[in-house]
C-alpha cells in the first residue's frame, strides 16, 4: 500500500483528497497533538488532571504502566522488623474487621498478611534506601505461562477457597443511574458552609458542590478536621491539598503528616483505577509515595490500611521454578518453604467487586443450568445454524459460562444463539455496554431473515449494561433481585470494568447461563480492570472462536492490524483514504474538510453520520481543538449554554466511563437539556463543565462500542507515543463504509501495529479465579 500523494486540485478544492486506489496508513506522515499524558488516549469529562506516580495522566483512559519490582538482594533480609511489622499489621486488620462488622460490611477473605512480610519489609526498604526505582509506573509482573486447552473444550472450574476463608456475597450496591435521572444534588446550606472553609483555605470555591457531594454531610467539618481530604473532589492534585492545608493550619503543617500520608496513598490508589489498575503492589505505591513527598510511605499505607481506606491482599503467584525463599528459624510449625506471593493494596470498592466477581464466574461456571430443554431439541437449534454459531449453542446447552470472541461479522453468532434460545422457552436477553452497541445488536436482529418487523411485534430484548441493573430496561427483577432470565448475551464483553461485570454475576439468579461476547483485541475498559481478557487467560469455561473475517477492504485492513501487520489494501469504492499532513494546524483543516464535504460529497456519508476519532482530548489537533473547528464551521454559535448551543454533537459523560452521545436540545434554569440514548437528559448546569463534552471529535475509548458510516482518524505527530496496536485497532474499527486516516506520525503507525500491545494493567481476577489447592488438615 502506497501513500496518496495530494491531488493537484487541492489547492483550489482540499476537500478532494478523496481518492480511490491501493492505500497504507503505514507509509503515511504528518503533525498532530496530545496535551501532557492525555495522548496516552483518552478520560471521561471532568477526570483530567490525574496523576500516577507523579506522572501526570490528564485522561481517566490513560492506562499508565510499568512497574519494576525491588532489587532481589534485598528480599531476604531484615527479617526480625518485619515480624515486627507483622505483629502490627494483625492488630491494625483487628481494628478493620471491627469497623466492618459495625457497619455489616464483611471484609474480603485473604487481607491479613503472613509468611512472606520479610520479603515485603525487605523490598520496601529497598526502594526507600535508594535502590533502583520503579522505571515507570504501575504495570504488573508479565504472567506465567498457562497450559494451552482447547479452544471449544470446557476447562475444569476453579476450586474456591475453604469456606473459612471464602468472602461473603455482598449486598449489590445501587448501580449507576440510569440516562436521563437527575443527579442529586448537596443540601444548599452544606454547599454554603464548604465554600465558606475553601476561601478560608485560598481554594476556588467553585469546587464546593464537588466537595459537599464527595464528602457529604458535614463536609465542611471533615475538611476542617482534614485538609487533605480535599483530594478526594476530582481534579484536586496533592500540591493543591497541600496549599490549602497550609492555610488552614499554619504552622500545623507538616509533610509527615499522618493525615497527609493517608490522603496521598488513597489518591494514588484513585489515580491507579482512572489508569485501569485495580490494585498495586506495595513496593510500586511506596515509591510513588516517596516521589509525592511523602517521608515515611510504609507507615502512610499502614495509617490507610489502619482506618480501612485501603485492604492488602497477598496473592500466590505461580510456581516458575526457582526455591521459594526459607522460612526465618524458630518458625515452629511452619513449613521450610513457601509459594511465592505479591502482596497488593487496594480501595475496598474494587478489591471487593474482584472478589464478588470472581465468586459469581465459579459459581456459573461450576453449575448446571436450569430450564435447559431438552437436549435433542438444542441438538435441533445447533444443526440449524452454521459454523461457529452451531459450536456457541452446543457449548451454551450445558455450561452456564461461555466465551465468544470475534470481530463485527461474528456479532451474528451471538444472535443466533439468542433467537434460538428464545425458540427453546429461554427467557433470553442481550446486553450492551453502550446504547450504540444496543443499537447496533437490535439492527442485527431485526435484519435478520425471517425476523417480524411489524408494527406489533415486540421490541428485540436487548438492552444497556446500565438499564439492565438500574431497570429501565430489560426484564426486571424478580423477589429476590435477581433478573427475570434464563440467559444473557452481553456483546462488547472487553467494554465491560469489574464493578459493572460483578453487578452482572451477582444480579444473575442460580441456574441461568451467562455469555460474554466480544473482540479481544479493541482497548480495555475505561474502567479498573480487564474482565474479559482475564477470564480468557484463567480457562475456566468453553471459549468459542468465530471463524468468520470481517467483509471487504476494512474488514482486511482491520483484521491485519489485529495480528500485528499493517497491510497494503485495495480500495475500489473509496473504503480507505490517506491524506498526508506536515503538522497540527494542517490536520486540523484538512479534518474540518472531510467531515464538512469531501466525505459527505465523494462517499455519499452524511456529516452527521460521520465520526473523527483522535488519541488524546488536549493539544493542537486534540478533540478540543477539532470540536472547536468543527462546530465553527457545522453550527456556529455564541456558545451561550455554557459554550454550547442547540444543535451542537455533544459526549456526556454520566459516570467516569461511560461516554453517550447526543445533541443540544436547550438549556433553561434547571440545565443543559440533551437529546441522548433514545430520551430526554438534564444535565445540572454546576455538571455541565465536568460532564459534558461536544462530541464531533472523540477518543477511541469514548468511540468504543459504536460504530458509524464513516470514520476520519487524526495521528497528528505528536500522538506517536500514544499509539498502540488495540488503540489503532479500535480507532479504524470504528468505520463500516469509509474509513479517512489524516495522518502525520511517518512509520510510528506500523510500529505501534507491529510492536506496542496493550499496556499491562495490574488485576487480581487472574489469581482469584485459579485453582486452589484444597487446604490442609
Amino acid at each position: 500500500m502506497s501513500t496518496e500523494p495530494e491531488p493537484a486540485e487541492n489547492t483550489g478544492d482540499p476537500g478532494d483528497t478523496v481518492d480511490a486506489g491501493p492505500t497504507t496508513p503505514g507509509a503515511v506522515a504528518g503533525g498532530g497533538a496530545t496535551e501532557g499524558a492525555e495522548g496516552a488516549d483518552e478520560t471521561p469529562a471532568g477526570a483530567e488532571g490525574a496523576d500516577v506516580e507523579g506522572v501526570d495522566a490528564q485522561d481517566a483512559g490513560a492506562e499508565s504502566s510499568d512497574v519494576q519490582g525491588a532489587d532481589a538482594e534485598a528480599e531476604a533480609k531484615k527479617l526480625s522488623e518485619a515480624e515486627a511489622e507483622l505483629a502490627a499489621q494483625r492488630i491494625e486488620r483487628e481494628r478493620i474487621e471491627r469497623r466492618k462488622a459495625e457497619r455489616k460490611e464483611p471484609v474480603a477473605a485473604g487481607t491479613k498478611l503472613s509468611g512472606t512480610a520479610a520479603e515485603l519489609l525487605a523490598a520496601v526498604r529497598a526502594v526507600e534506601s535508594g535502590a533502583k526505582p520503579a522505571a515507570t509506573v504501575f504495570a504488573e509482573p508479565a504472567p506465567a505461562p498457562r497450559r494451552p486447552s482447547p479452544a471449544s473444550e470446557p476447562a475444569p472450574a476453579p476450586r474456591r477457597p475453604s469456606p473459612a476463608s471464602e468472602p461473603v456475597r455482598r449486598p449489590q450496591p445501587v448501580p449507576d443511574q440510569a440516562p436521563g435521572a437527575a443527579t442529586p444534588a448537596p443540601a444548599p446550606e452544606t454547599v454554603q458552609a464548604v465554600r465558606q472553609v475553601l476561601a478560608q483555605g485560598g481554594a476556588p470555591e467553585t469546587l464546593a458542590p464537588s466537595a459537599a457531594a464527595a464528602l457529604g454531610e458535614g463536609a465542611d467539618e471533615t475538611l476542617r478536621a482534614d485538609p487533605w481530604q480535599l483530594l478526594r473532589v476530582a481534579g484536586v492534585r496533592p500540591e493543591q491539598a497541600d496549599g490549602f492545608a497550609r492555610a488552614l493550619l499554619g504552622a500545623d503543617c507538616h509533610p509527615d503528616d499522618e493525615r497527609r500520608g493517608r490522603a496521598v496513598t488513597g489518591w494514588l490508589l484513585e489515580q491507579a483505577a482512572l489508569a485501569g489498575h485495580t490494585a498495586l503492589e506495595l513496593p510500586t505505591l511506596t515509591a510513588t509515595l516517596a516521589r509525592r513527598g511523602v517521608p515515611d510511605p510504609d507507615a502512610a499505607v499502614q495509617s490507610a490500611l489502619a482506618e480501612g481506606e485501603a485492604l492488602a491482599f497477598q496473592d500466590a503467584l505461580e510456581e516458575t521454578g526457582a526455591p521459594a525463599p526459607r522460612q526465618a528459624e524458630g518458625d515452629e510449625g511452619e513449613a521450610e518453604a513457601e509459594r511465592p506471593v505479591r502482596v497488593l493494596i487496594g480501595l475496598e470498592r474494587y478489591a471487593m467487586a474482584e472478589e464478588s466477581l470472581a465468586d459469581g464466574l465459579a459459581r456459573l461456571a461450576g453449575s448446571v443450568p436450569e430450564r435447559s430443554g431438552a437436549p435433542e431439541d438444542w441438538e435441533r437449534a445447533a444443526a440449524a445454524a452454521q459454523g461457529a454459531a452451531a459450536d456457541l449453542i452446543s457449548a451454551v446447552a450445558g455450561h452456564g459460562l461461555v466465551l465468544h470472541t470475534g470481530g463485527e461479522a461474528a456479532l451474528a453468532e451471538p444472535a443466533a444463539l439468542l433467537r434460538a434460545a428464545g425458540g427453546l422457552g429461554l427467557r433470553a436477553w442481550a446486553a450492551t455496554p453502550s446504547p450504540a452497541g444496543r443499537d447496533r445488536f437490535v439492527a442485527l436482529l431485526e435484519d435478520a431473515p425471517g425476523a417480524d418487523t411489524s408494527a406489533a411485534a415486540a421490541p428485540p430484548p436487548v438492552a444497556t449494561v446500565a438499564g439492565l441493573l438500574a431497570g429501565s430496561e430489560g426484564p426486571g427483577r424478580d423477589g429476590e433481585g435477581a433478573l427475570g432470565l434464563d440467559l444473557l448475551v452481553v456483546c462488547d464483553a472487553p467494554l465491560l470494568d469489574v464493578e459493572a461485570a460483578a453487578l452482572l454475576t451477582e444480579s444473575l439468579p442460580d441456574g441461568a447461563r451467562l455469555v460474554l461476547a466480544g473482540d479481544p483485541a479493541v482497548l480495555w475498559s475505561v474502567g479498573p480492570g480487564r474482565v474479559f481478557a482475564d477470564l480468557l487467560a484463567a480457562r475456566i469455561c468453553p471459549q468459542i472462536a468465530s471463524r468468520q473475517p470481517d467483509p471487504g477492504p476494512l474488514g482486511e485492513l482491520v483484521s491485519a492490524i489485529g495480528i500485528g501487520e499493517l497491510q497494503q489494501v485495495q480500495a475500489p469504492g473509496k473504503e480507505v483514504v490517506i491524506v498526508p499532513v506536515r503538522d497540527p494546524g494542517e490536520a486540523v483543516h484538512r479534518t474540518v474538510q472531510l467531515v464538512s464535504d469531501s466525505v459527505p460529497r465523494a462517499i455519499g456519508v452524511p456529516t452527521e453520520e460521520t465520526q473523527v476519532i483522535t488519541p488524546g482530548h488536549g493539544g493542537p489537533a486534540g478533540t478540543r481543538a477539532l470540536n472547536a473547528a468543527l462546530k465553527e464551521r457545522l453550527n456556529p454559535g455564541p456558545g451561550r449554554f455554557g459554550g454550547f448551543d442547540p444543535g451542537d454533537r455533544v459526549a456526556y459523560t454520566p459516570v467516569p466511563g461511560r461516554t453517550l452521545p447526543g445533541r443540544v436540545v436547550d438549556a433553561d434554569a434547571e440545565g443543559l437539556r440533551l437529546s441522548c440514548a433514545g430520551g430526554t437528559v438534564v444535565v445540572p448546569r454546576e455538571q455541565v463543565e465536568s460532564r459534558v463534552r461536544h462530541g464531533w471529535a472523540l477518543t477511541a475509548h469514548q468511540a468504543a462500542g459504536g460504530r458509524w458510516p464513516a470514520v476520519v482518524v487524526v495521528l497528528p505527530g505528536d500522538a506517536a507515543q500514544a499509539l498502540s496496536r488495540p488503540w489503532v485497532y479500535t480507532a479504524f474499527g470504528r468505520a463500516a463504509r469509509h474509513l479517512s486516516v489524516v495522518h502525520g506520525v511517518d512509520q510510528a503507525l506500523p510500529r505501534a501495529v507491529a510492536e506496542v500491545p496493550a499496556k499491562p494493567r495490574t488485576t487480581r481476577l487472574p489469581a482469584l479465579l485459579a485453582p486452589r489447592e484444597p487446604a490442609a488438615d
